[in-house]
């Protein structure tokens, strides 16, 4: 995500749908989701249909390219790939920032244990959403007074699961074809499969579909030897060494974290690993990437927290890219496979694993 202090990576995470729990709520007028839900509900009341837009005043031709462009990436989600059709970025909201949430983490110092909340509907979540950066930051005081590593971080997307249709916002009109198709597929992702309790699973799918999709997406817009599609290839490559680095970086801190020395032992040892690393990083950087958008890891306060991100997001990346591969290389196919995942059937790969060996010729 290249805005508000977060610039060197992407990531989409959901925010846990507080509107929906509004109901639960109202007897505690101050409580977390009736406020958030409160502002969420006022940004709904304000969005206008796609339509509308497009043929409003102003920079009509630019409303129309972002509409048309908004549609087709849609269009091809669900005819194409086989994501649920929803009322999902029909409508659009302006919004004076050029993020939507800010969200908060958290994890042990000594471990790669994250900290989680836990709502009715969506179970168990590794990170809380804030659509007021200072309510995120008072948050981020409290957990730090319980000695956890913490993160903050913008996005500029999250899924309602499907209770509500979520809108595009203001800020996304100067996105590129390749980063729209990226964040609608991930969203659209999580408002086709969903398992409760199981967010590790839920933002490893949307993140692989998400990726995957968006590729597929510009080969059939621009075609495959297209400076467009060069110019993917080697963010693509870019990002792939970024999430190798940060994995080492977890390997080597998690085998200090499982020895049996004592936990200062294990602080002091896990600072003097991470400025090594970003050292090593600062130094090795022109050989490593085309573009200068990882630069800033070097000068962050990296911590577990932000760590334990890359632990959610990318861990099982690699088993669902081969359980893909394996399968025939088929989006739609994989796509139909995890729709069959239950919450009860256990673990979510076996069953995809199970239900793509049923579809093979």
């Amino acid at each position: 995500m290249k805005n508000s202090g977060n610039e060197i990576f992407y990531l989409f995470p959901m925010l846990a749908a507080a509107i929906v729990l509004l109901a639960f709520s109202l007897c505690c007028s101050g409580c977390y989701t009736l406020k958030q839900g409160a502002v969420m509900l006022r940004m709904l009341g304000r969005a206008v249909p796609l339509e509308t837009l497009a043929a409003g005043p102003g920079a009509a031709e630019e409303n129309a390219r972002f509409v048309e462009l908004v549609n087709d990436i849609r269009h091809f989600a669900v005819s194409e790939l086989g994501l649920s059709e929803t009322k999902n970025y029909t409508k659009y909201v302006d919004i004076n920032r050029d993020y939507l949430a800010a969200i908060v983490s958290a994890s042990a110092k000594d471990s790669f244990t994250r900290y989680e909340w836990r709502f009715p509907i969506v179970g168990s979540v590794p990170y809380k959403g804030f659509f007021n950066a200072d309510d995120a930051r008072k948050e981020a005081d409290k957990l730090k007074k319980k000695d956890l590593d913490v993160w903050i971080r913008p996005v500029d997307a999250f899924s309602t699961l499907g209770w509500f249709s979520d809108p595009l916002y203001s800020f996304m009109r100067d996105y590129t074809p390749h980063r729209m198709a990226d964040i609608l597929i991930h969203e659209l992702v999580h408002a086709t499969i969903f398992i409760k309790d199981n967010m590790q699973f839920n933002e490893e799918l949307a993140e692989f579909i998400g990726s995957e999709g968006a590729r597929l997406y510009m080969k059939k817009r621009y075609g495959d030897s297209s400076p467009e599609i060069e110019s993917l290839e080697y963010s693509e490559a870019d990002n792939a060494a970024y999430i190798a680095f940060i994995q080492e970086l977890i390997a080597e801190l998690d085998a200090v974290y499982k020895t049996g020395i004592p936990r200062e032992q294990k602080l002091e040892q896990k600072q003097k690993i991470i400025a090594d690393a970003q050292a090593r990083f600062a130094a090795e950087y022109e050989t490593r990437f085309h573009s200068g958008n990882y630069r800033g890891f070097s000068e962050i306060g990296i911590n577990n927290a932000y760590l334990e991100l890359y632990r959610l997001y990318y861990s099982g990346g690699s088993r669902l890219k081969e359980l893909y591969e394996e399968s025939g290389g088929s989006l739609p196919a994989f796509i139909a496979a995890a729709k069959t995942i239950t919450r009860k059937g256990g673990d979510p790969v076996r069953q995809l694993r199970s239900a793509l060996a049923k579809w093979q010729p």
